[in-house]
């Protein structure tokens, strides 16, 4: 019964994606939600521009659809799936906000940095607050060992940066033609397991839910790529991923799954500190996936090798939580 949920889980998540788009786009072309390119980006992604963006709305759209009616159909939609989906859509609707100041009022840089990060911090403190009035675990397990800690009411700070962090990451990742969709796809289908190894299958349904979703969409978003899930897709996925590591207690596990946001967001701070302290850069240009650009691969190779590099992490990080 619970691997025909799943199945289900899945296919009803491609298809809401794959049966919403033709629609979708289309309406966002007739607005002019087109995405301006930065100038000082790739000089082959000026031609990008104008493409549809905010392309996230049929991402979130189809996960709460999709995850409403399969754990109704399992079973009773539980505090964790409540969870999961309010940090989504809070995430998702920051995102929003984000995009509609750049595509709407031309503004190319959006939420300034301090209000993305107040609004971000806002929904991870709610979440938090709830997260301890259910009386989950504030415990960290170190993987390969059994070594745990207790934060106690650290933990907050904890789920602030564990949240805030990973959305900037995936954010920062959603750089090129089905990047995203294709990483957040495998690393979501690892946590997809892990939950189905704990038996936490209202975690389980989500995460599939969000694989089918991110696939459906990637059939849109491949290069090239006729919509961009902009920031409303990335920040929510970059959430969504966070808060399904907290609540399935994988926090750590989390560094190795999603190990390509993790570089990306590292080749930029690198970056940034490498040229003020010697003013030289290390990588032609950051995130890492431009500088493969730059140093000639073309997009549909580095996004492959992204990807494939993102799976060996995700069968990594499984391999280490189920058989080690």
């Amino acid at each position: 019964m619970l691997e025909q949920v799943i199945f289900f889980t899945i296919l009803m998540g491609f298809l809401i994606t794959v049966l919403v788009s033709p629609v979708f786009i289309p309406f966002l072309r007739r607005l002019k939600f087109g995405q301006s390119i930065r100038e000082e980006g790739p000089k082959s992604h000026q031609k990008k521009n104008g493409t549809p963006t905010m392309g996230g709305i049929m991402i979130l759209l189809s996960i709460t659809v999709t995850t409403l009616v399969m754990t109704g159909k399992f079973s009773e939609p539980s505090v964790e799936t409540y969870l999961l989906l309010f940090v989504t859509l809070g995430f998702g609707l920051l995102g929003f906000m984000d995009d509609f100041i750049k595509v709407v009022m031309k503004r190319n840089l959006g939420l300034t940095s301090k209000q993305k990060l107040l609004g971000q911090i806002i929904i991870s403190v709610i979440f938090y607050f709830i997260f301890r009035q259910s009386d989950f675990s504030t415990e960290i397990s170190i993987p390969l060992t059994d070594y745990s800690f207790d934060l106690g009411w650290g933990y907050v700070f904890f789920v602030i940066f564990w949240m805030v962090g990973f959305s900037n990451a995936v954010n920062l990742t959603d750089g090129l033609d089905g990047l995203v969709s294709g990483t957040a796809a495998i690393a979501f289908g690892a946590f997809a397991v892990l939950a189905w190894n704990q038996s936490q299958y209202d975690l389980s349904i989500f995460s599939v839910a969000v694989v089918g979703a991110v696939l459906g969409f990637l059939v849109f978003n491949a290069h090239p790529a006729k919509v961009f899930m902009g920031d409303t897709g990335s920040l929510a996925l970059g959430g969504a991923i966070a808060t399904v590591a907290i609540l399935t207690k994988l926090e750590i596990v989390l560094i190795i799954i999603g190990g390509i946001f993790v570089i990306e967001t590292l080749s930029v701070i690198l970056q940034v500190i490498s040229f003020k302290t010697t003013g030289k850069r290390i990588f032609r240009m950051s995130p890492l996936h431009h500088h493969y650009e730059l140093i000639g691969w073309s997009e549909w190779r580095v996004v492959v090798t992204f990807w494939t590099v993102g799976l060996l992490f995700a069968i990594l990080g499984i391999y280490i939580e189920v058989w080690v």
